[in-house]
């Protein structure tokens, strides 16, 4: 069986775009450039690059409803959704052709996943309710008050008990409303109200405080430091930013749109504060222009670059 690429969700998103924009045969000279600066960026994307090439020669002659949706209506959503799960999966393997046997990678087949840019709420019985954020994915079984992120964020208002597992540990609520959300290498837990016993595989239970977040491995967990002002607010529809550094910032917004949003390295560092609409990432980039001696470059509606104005 084939192993799964190691380039992230984020930039096999990347290489579809580009190889959907390539095979429309209109790209422009600065369309052209934009690619090329892409792949010069970061030797992932180069990696990822190259396997996508490889995954759509190999779909000629593959008998599959995944392949069918992939070689088929070249701008749809559909289409675009077969490219990136073939592109990370690996075509021509025992696990692309039996997902659902092999799951190997869950948060593509989770029971509820919100894209990029947009965020979710499902309902959990009576006034209990969970909301994922942009890029990310939970299995909910409500019958055994579990919840498991797979990947991305989500916040959770629950007066019943819930079981909360992440990579790294199992969270279990009572009574509570938390903001949990799933990094590589760790898991980031803010607690707004309730209570909420931390557990995992290699350290003894513990309380969190109320008020408070912090991050945790399986082997340990970080000092419980007081709510930053962002946190949560994705729920409302707000970015909020209070003293960040712009290289920080661009980082959170670049989670809620597609493509690669760049910050200069001479730029990095200033520091910005307010209350930013997610729906509009547009507007704020444009309002980056006004209160910060930024210009914002746009060689393409996915590869944008903030740098200092001139």
């Amino acid at each position: 069986m084939n192993q799964a690429p190691d380039f992230s969700s984020q930039v096999a998103e990347q290489a579809v775009h580009w190889l959907m924009e390539v095979q429309q045969g209109t790209l422009t000279a600065r369309q052209q450039l934009a690619l090329q600066q892409w792949l010069d960026a970061h030797s992932e994307h180069r990696r990822a690059w190259e396997h996508i090439q490889r995954v759509n020669q190999r779909l000629r002659g593959v008998s599959s409803p995944l392949a069918h949706a992939a070689l088929n209506r070249p701008k749809s959503g559909s289409r675009r959704q077969a490219l990136k799960l073939l592109l990370i999966l690996g075509a021509g393997s025992a696990a692309t052709w039996g997902l659902r046997e092999h799951n190997p990678l869950p948060s593509l087949l989770a029971d509820y996943r919100s894209p990029i840019g947009q965020r979710r709420k499902i309902g959990l019985g009576a006034d209990d309710q969970l909301q994922l954020n942009t890029g990310s994915a939970a299995d909910v079984r409500v019958d055994q008050r579990l919840i498991r992120l797979l990947e991305g964020e989500l916040l959770l208002t629950a007066a019943q008990p819930f079981e909360i597992h992440t990579a790294q540990g199992i969270l279990k609520t009572r009574g509570a409303r938390l903001n949990v959300r799933q990094f590589a290498d760790r898991t980031q837990v803010a607690l707004f109200a309730g209570q909420v016993e931390l557990t995992t595989s290699e350290r003894a239970p513990m309380l969190l405080p109320v008020a408070r977040q912090l991050s945790f491995t399986t082997t340990a967990a970080s000092d419980a430091n007081p709510l930053d002002a962002n946190s949560g607010a994705w729920a409302d529809g707000m970015l909020v930013a209070a003293h960040m550094r712009l290289g920080d910032f661009l980082e959170e917004l670049g989670r809620y749109r597609r493509g690669q949003l760049n910050c200069d390295a001479k730029v990095a560092g200033l520091l910005i504060s307010g209350t930013y609409p997610l729906d509009d990432s547009e507007r704020i980039l444009d309002l980056l222009e006004i209160s910060l001696p930024v210009k914002v470059k746009r060689f393409t509606r996915y590869w944008v670059s903030v740098e200092a104005r001139v």
